[in-house]
């Protein structure tokens, strides 16, 4: 079930007029309630999809055990999402997914008033005992998009537009030129911070600015498609999907496209506060466990180009390559990472600085 910010006033309103049952008879005839609350639509084709895919595969998965998934779309990060995860919680819901970076300390918040309500937070890092933390290992896709880019590139220049330059954007940045430097040592990349998650006229402009400006490559760590539909009206070398497989947007634009696969999170921490045991933790995976995967590879790229990005791949998956081991160099040449050193990932996780390559904005 999908919903507007101004519905779940009339859910929270039925609720309140159902009649109360011992909790221990709810537990065991009731099934679970699960929200959802999203930063955008569900049609956004990225991001947003990408969670609602998750909240499907979980229903699917999980059958009766489970009522239909509440979602709530276009929710921004500020005061009114505290007002949806109460309205959530009030209503009945025992699990709740709050699915962009921003909202972080309002789950906090209302997690305190409700104690018996289990919280989720993607790309979070706060955590409490009714509070658990998730993410994907994005910068393990940028790094395959990275050898992509090195390797079709014919300026060696690549524009990415970024959200806000919090940690997460900044790993797959630094993720994406490291890869193509790999293969094109002068390769460099000059990102863009737009100040939101999804803005397709912004995207857009942004774009096509940079295209102007000599680069043949974009990236994207925004929500939608727009930056990928720009590459392929202006017939650059291409672009990348990003959440989500954007290719009916740019059939010959997008290499390939970084996939978020949510579903089996969502199952297991659903099946956890079904069966009890359900406890506050931090998890991030990746390309081995199948919640971050690569999509299909543009046919117009040569086999021996594939070849690259998918050992680049396998690399992460079998544990033979990681993209943060050193020597690694900042963006004005000095080393940053000693060779043989790979980067923890709570390093990874705070990443506030640029590698070599990276023309920092103004």
């Amino acid at each position: 079930m999908t919903i507007s910010r101004r519905n779940i006033l009339k859910i929270v309103g039925a609720a309140a007029a159902l009649p109360l049952f011992g909790s221990h008879a709810f537990a065991q005839t009731e099934p679970l309630k699960v929200g959802f609350m999203l930063i955008g639509t569900v049609n956004d084709n990225g991001w947003n999809f990408g969670h609602a895919q998750g909240a499907k595969f979980m229903k699917e998965a999980l059958g009766d055990a489970v009522a239909e998934p509440t979602i709530v779309e276009n929710v921004p990060e500020g005061p009114d999402c505290e007002r949806v995860l109460r309205e959530l919680a009030q209503s009945g819901h025992k699990l709740i997914f709050a699915t962009s970076f921003g909202y972080g300390d309002y789950v906090i918040k209302v997690a305190q008033q409700f104690p018996d309500v289990k919280f989720e937070h993607a790309t979070g890092y706060q955590r409490s005992d009714n509070v658990a933390t998730y993410n994907a290992r994005f910068h393990e896709g940028r790094a395959v998009c990275g050898t992509l880019a090195g390797h079709l590139s014919k300026t060696g220049k690549a524009g990415y537009i970024g959200s806000f330059p919090i940690p997460e954007v900044v790993l797959g940045i630094n993720a994406f030129v490291l890869a193509a430097r790999k293969v094109n040592p002068a390769f460099e990349i000059t990102p863009v911070y737009i100040s939101t998650w999804n803005d397709p006229a912004k995207e857009a402009d942004t774009a096509r600015a940079m295209i102007d400006q000599g680069i043949d490559v974009i990236a994207q760590h925004t929500d939608g498609p727009a930056a990928l539909q720009v590459a392929e009206e202006r017939g650059i070398v291409g672009g990348f999907g990003q959440g989500a497989d954007m290719s009916a947007f740019a059939p010959k634009a997008q290499l390939t496209s970084i996939i978020d696969h949510w579903g089996p999170t969502y199952v297991q921490s659903a099946q956890a506060v079904i069966d009890g045991n359900w406890a506050s933790a931090d998890r991030w995976p990746g390309l081995k466990e199948g919640e971050v995967q690569i999509g299909p590879y543009n046919e117009s790229i040569p086999a021996d180009v594939v070849a690259a990005a998918e050992a680049i791949k396998q690399g992460q998956i079998d544990g033979s390559f990681n993209i943060f081991t050193g020597p690694i160099n900042d963006h004005t040449g000095a080393e940053k990472v000693a060779a043989g050193v790979t980067l923890t990932d709570a390093e990874l996780l705070s990443m506030d600085w640029y590698v070599e390559g990276v023309n920092p904005p103004a």
